[in-house]
């Protein structure tokens, strides 16, 4: 029955946080549902308590979780409309800062990191930019660091490049081996992976560029407001958020803190 799955669900997440401190109580139930009858039948379990046994007493069974805590899909130059704007009307500005410093929060694999190092490198931009990729999960971080993705994607993902503006040919940026693309170690050079949770941990920067790209979708009303608080907090005046195409600050206690910068782009600067 939904009513004892939901139990079962609200011991689950209370269990990981004050076993693992990791925090996933105040994400959207919905989503949580589906991802966890995913792992249930996974890890072969007929019932949820049964997969709360086994994390709580089996941390390669946690580790190994976190998959299907956390939303690991993406591509390069997703939305290539944002990337285009990031391009003609956040760059400008970043210019002229002598060290401007961005992050990608729940960067994921790593797609949108590298995508943003591409573009700062066209721009002449990269080498005195820091860019900070963080997310939970270390599988995720350990892939995004190395910068490694499936040649089957690229030609995707090239369309996507060029339609957010790129000044050259994606493939100037990687070398083909064994059925994978992988990208050029220099871009991330300037880029720090790093574990950050928006759920628990506070303000690490002063940021002029804050990525946060199809993530708030999955939290509840109360950690959406704690995450667009943490930007907040973090943000130069001035400063950028972008969001992704299905959210919004609309309803946010910070909404009058920010104006919409590149309308339908979801950019956003503070006030």
């Amino acid at each position: 029955m939904d009513a004892d799955f939901d139990i079962e669900l609200k011991l689950l997440l209370e269990g990981v946080y004050l076993k693992y401190q990791h925090d996933f109580r105040h994400y959207a139930v919905a989503s949580l549902r589906r991802r966890m009858r995913q792992a249930m039948t996974h890890f072969h379990c007929n019932t949820l308590s049964q997969l709360q046994d086994r994390v709580l007493h089996e941390p390669q069974v946690f580790a190994e979780m976190l998959r299907f805590f956390t939303v690991q899909v993406s591509e390069m130059f997703r939305d290539p409309a944002y990337f285009r704007a990031l391009r003609e009307h956040v760059v400008p500005m970043l210019r002229t800062y002598p060290s401007p410093k961005i992050w990608v929060a729940g960067c994921s694999r790593g797609e949108e990191v590298w995508s943003l190092a591409i573009l700062l490198e066209e721009e002449g931009l990269l080498e005195r930019t820091i860019i900070y990729a963080t997310d939970i999960n270390p599988d995720a971080l350990r892939t995004a660091e190395a910068g490694i993705f499936e040649l089957d994607q690229m030609a995707g993902y090239t369309l996507n490049y060029q339609q957010a503006g790129g000044t050259r040919s994606l493939s100037d940026y990687y070398s083909a081996a064994y059925g994978s693309a992988i990208f050029r170690q220099s871009l991330k050079s300037q880029i720090v992976f790093a574990d950050h949770s928006l759920a628990t941990d506070s303000v690490f920067s002063e940021m002029h560029l804050i990525s946060c790209r199809n993530v708030l979708i999955y939290f509840d009303r109360e950690l959406q407001d704690r995450a667009v608080k943490l930007f907040y907090e973090s943000l130069v005046h001035r400063g950028f958020l972008g969001i992704g195409p299905k959210e919004s600050l609309r309803f946010s206690p910070y909404a009058r803190a920010f104006l919409e910068v590149v309308p339908g782009q979801r950019i956003y600067q503070r006030t």
